[in-house]
């Protein structure tokens, strides 16, 4: 082979002879006594200064065997021939001198408390930032060129949060039991309000609402849903009737006492004027025991001590209830006031009227024990108003076994008051005497002559 050969120190190319590693410039080999100690993997132990003998080719005394030094020496292309050789070995660290172990700040770590809130917030934050953008640009996109109407959300008034002892929480606890009636007769349909009385389907309305049809009626509910019913009794005189429904799961009215009532004590009439479901129209009580006296041509006379209200209540709010401001039902919308002429169809002007629910309730329970309803009586007829300043009604006739009599009341007497109420026409005695109950007891003011007495008559119920 052409060229210099490098070496580093002996000649490979003889084997069974120990190499001599090369030596600094300058270095002089040490002498044939200096004692070496092979260490572990062919190792010296001896100083960096103390360098191997020089092998054969050299002309020093070199190991048996071929030494793992340098065997490699002409493979290895970064071996310096000229370079020293040592081994380097670590020293031993005493216990207790370990340096401090360094944190990397760029490694990854254990989040923390604040890291897992702050998360969330963030999260929020963008979703917000986010959604108002889209409302914004979903808004100049629908033609609002970017102009925001109305301000500012503010808490709602008191009024407006319907409380339970609002109206408008009065009206929603009632609704449901309120119903329309309809029923089919000669004329056609009759309409009118009702509302539900028991939990097995009996329903209170006006008798003028069902008289003249054929048993049968409809009635539709709060929820728009329908059902047949039937009559169960009427009452024409009291203008009171009773209808079933075949239904589960209705929801009655709470009955309040019309007695209790005072004027100025506010109200609500809910019904169907005028076909319109579900109407609700607030007003007060205007006056208690109106007596009335109201009928059709051709049909029976009724007779009661109304209640009036000046709640907007028109054709169609007919036997719907009258509640109190607690949602208690009070009264029965039967009727009201109007200018018209005779013959045209009359609404409101203020001026409604309702059977106390203490009279209405009674002949309803009569009705659905025994088909029909009983009528107090007081055992006199009434002749006409009478004479004086004092006013009162003069009885023309007085049954000898009857209530009056056995109060001891005559033929010519002028009944005043009845429980504290003046009499100025004979209907004010027979509508207050019908509000009361067969069996309950009036006190009567009446005049005889010149003298004024008081007595205590026991009302009774008519024998038909």
């Amino acid at each position: 082979m052409g060229g210099t050969d490098v070496t580093d120190g002996w000649d490979w190319r003889r084997g069974g002879e120990t190499p001599a590693p090369a030596r600094p410039p300058g270095a002089e080999a040490p002498s044939a006594g200096s004692p070496t100690t092979p260490g572990a993997r062919g190792v010296s132990a001896a100083p960096p200064e103390t360098w191997p003998a020089p092998n054969a080719a050299s002309g020093g005394s070199g190991a048996a065997g071929a030494s793992p030094w340098w065997s490699d020496a002409l493979s290895d292309p970064w071996r310096d021939p000229a370079a020293p050789t040592a081994v380097v070995v670590p020293g031993i660290v005493a216990a207790g001198t370990e340096p401090e172990p360094v944190t990397d700040p760029d490694a990854p770590g254990r989040p923390t408390l604040r890291h897992l809130l702050l998360i969330p917030v963030i999260t929020a934050l963008l979703a917000g930032t986010l959604g108002g953008a889209l409302g914004y640009a979903f808004a100049v996109r629908g033609g609002a060129a970017g102009t925001v109407l109305g301000a500012e959300p503010a808490q709602p008034p008191a009024l407006a949060q319907r409380k339970p002892e609002s109206l408008a929480g009065v009206a929603e606890r009632v609704l449901p039991s309120v119903v329309t009636v309809r029923v089919s007769n000669l004329g056609g349909t009759s309409e009118g309000s009702g509302f539900i009385a028991s939990a097995d389907g009996h329903v209170i309305t006006n008798d003028h609402v069902v008289a003249g049809g054929s048993g049968k009626a409809s009635v539709i509910f709060n929820d728009g849903s329908s059902a047949a019913a039937t009559v169960v009794g009427q009452d024409p005189e009291s203008d009171i009737a009773v209808i079933k429904v075949s239904r589960s799961g209705l929801r009655p009215v709470e009955f309040g006492d019309s007695d209790a009532l005072a004027v100025g004590d506010p109200v609500l009439a809910i019904g169907s004027p005028l076909s319109l479901a579900n109407t609700v129209t607030a007003g007060i009580v205007s006056a208690l025991d109106r007596t009335m006296q109201a009928g059709e041509p051709g049909g029976p006379v009724r007779y009661y001590a109304a209640i009036q209200t000046d709640a907007a209540v028109n054709h169609g709010n007919s036997g719907g209830p009258l509640v109190d401001g607690a949602g208690r039902v009070v009264g029965v919308n039967s009727t009201i006031k109007s200018l018209v002429a005779e013959g045209q169809e009359a609404g409101n002007i203020g001026l409604a009227f309702a059977i106390p629910i203490n009279q209405a309730k009674r002949v309803t329970q009569d009705i659905i024990g025994t088909g029909k309803a009983r009528r107090t009586v007081i055992g006199a007829q009434v002749g006409g108003p009478g004479a004086g300043a004092s006013g009162g009604v003069r009885l023309a006739a007085v049954e000898p076994s009857g209530p009056a009599a056995g109060a001891g009341l005559r033929v010519g007497d002028v009944i005043l008051k009845l429980n504290g109420r003046p009499m100025t026409e004979p209907t004010d005695l027979i509508a207050l005497v019908r509000k009361f109950a067969p069996g309950s007891v009036v006190t009567v003011e009446f005049r005889r002559g010149a003298d004024r007495q008081n007595t205590s008559v026991t009302l009774a119920a008519d024998a038909k």
